[in-house]
């Protein structure tokens, strides 16, 4: 005997079975490997503000957040949180009963989806979605059914007609990603009027991932669902200081919803993590009280950065779909005289010393994410303008 279990049952529980090592994984992986900038994975590769920097070590020094902090996160972050809603978007939340702090973003999807959704439930979401999403619905036992946004006159649409049709009496949740990652659209207030509508009308609950909120670029406006009519007391939103401020190392992120979807939440979340980021949570309190001076700023920074990797893209002879919002690029590759990412994105190390993600593995329909490729821009000016002369050798 080796220890191994002589059981024919496979080790992993079946529900994760068809996922495997993530696709972020094996490209960071293979960016090590050969040397090659990572335009993969989605992390800055600058580190935020240095005050914000201070008050996390300040926090270590005062003893604050170094033992568990409260179970729905510690009150000044919950009070800024609640503050930063206000005050952005006129949204009004109780940092008491509305407001909870999750382990990033991702702790608050998948808590989430294990309080709301049950087995049998269907899940509607946005196809490309970001990968944990899929493996939440199925830790929670539901079904997901997948929406494609499609390629449009240079951006990807949402067919509100094939979101109304995918609604059906077992929908339990409408999981909705807007700025939208991969894809970099932005939901306009006529398609989330139309999404809310719905939710109205088949009584269905929403959880938005609005994570990108601070990085919506030209003419496009970030609408949070809760704001729109009947969405305030079905809407479960997530928020993330990760992608806002650069520290995803940190893991802070959050809900606001109405008190009873808050209280589901954090009963599944107590038994994820309990509580994470002790010190790092009056950071982001501090954070989040910065002047308007400093999204502005960052977002300004972040545009000029799409601008160029956009560019160096189109010149290298992709397609590009430049994003109304997030620090993402989708491209096509047939014009190149490509067409299956997986391996083009595998190839592309070797041939251009830079690392991509294909976007099929966002996808259910793989086939309609074949030929499309993401590039991350949240880098610093210099990398990005090596990575786009690396790139432009494949013309």
């Amino acid at each position: 005997m080796t220890g191994m279990t002589s059981s024919a049952r496979p080790l992993l529980n079946r529900r994760l079975a068809e996922f495997g090592t993530t696709i972020f994984a094996e490209m960071s992986a293979l960016a090590l490997q050969t040397g090659s900038i990572n335009l993969g994975q989605g992390f800055p590769d600058t580190d935020g503000p240095e005050e914000v920097r201070e008050a996390a070590v300040r926090a270590l020094r005062d003893g604050r957040g170094n033992q568990y902090p409260p179970g729905p996160g510690v009150p000044e972050l919950r009070t800024a949180i609640s503050a930063h809603q206000e005050r952005r978007y006129g949204l009004s939340y109780d940092p008491d009963t509305e407001v909870l702090v999750t382990a990033g973003a991702t702790e608050a999807i998948a808590a989430a989806l294990l309080a709301l959704v049950e087995p049998g439930d269907e899940v509607v979401a946005l196809e490309p979605y970001y990968d944990s999403y899929a493996a939440c619905i199925a830790m929670a036992g539901g079904t997901r059914v997948p929406v494609t946004l499609h390629p449009y006159e240079g951006s990807f649409r949402l067919d509100l007609d094939e979101l109304r049709a995918a609604v059906t009496d077992r929908t339990r949740l409408l999981l909705i990603n807007t700025p939208h990652n991969p894809t970099g659209t932005v939901l306009t207030r006529e398609e989330l009027t139309a999404i809310a509508e719905l939710a109205v009308e088949r009584d269905l609950l929403v959880v938005t991932d609005e994570v990108y909120e601070h990085l919506v670029f030209d003419e496009a406006e970030h609408v949070p669902l809760a704001t729109l009519p009947g969405m305030r007391e079905r809407t479960v939103s997530i928020g993330s200081a990760g992608k806002t401020f650069s520290f995803t190392g940190w893991k802070v992120g959050w809900v606001t919803a109405a008190p009873g979807l808050v209280n589901a939440v954090r009963s599944a979340k107590q038994y994820l993590t309990y509580v994470a980021s002790g010190p790092f949570q009056y950071a982001v309190a501090e954070a989040l009280a910065l002047p308007d001076s400093y999204f502005t700023a960052f977002r300004d920074d972040m545009l000029a950065k799409r601008d160029l990797l956009a560019t160096g893209l189109t010149e290298a002879g992709f397609a590009v779909f430049r994003p109304a919002g997030t620090y993402f690029i989708t491209t096509d590759i047939r014009p190149l005289g490509e067409k299956d990412g997986f391996a083009f994105c595998r190839a592309l190390p070797e041939r251009a010393g830079v690392v991509a993600i294909p976007n099929a593995v966002f996808y259910d329909h793989r086939e309609a994410g074949a030929p499309f490729v993401r590039f991350a821009f949240c880098k610093k000016t210099g990398v990005l303008e090596e990575a786009v002369r690396r790139l432009k050798t494949l013309a």
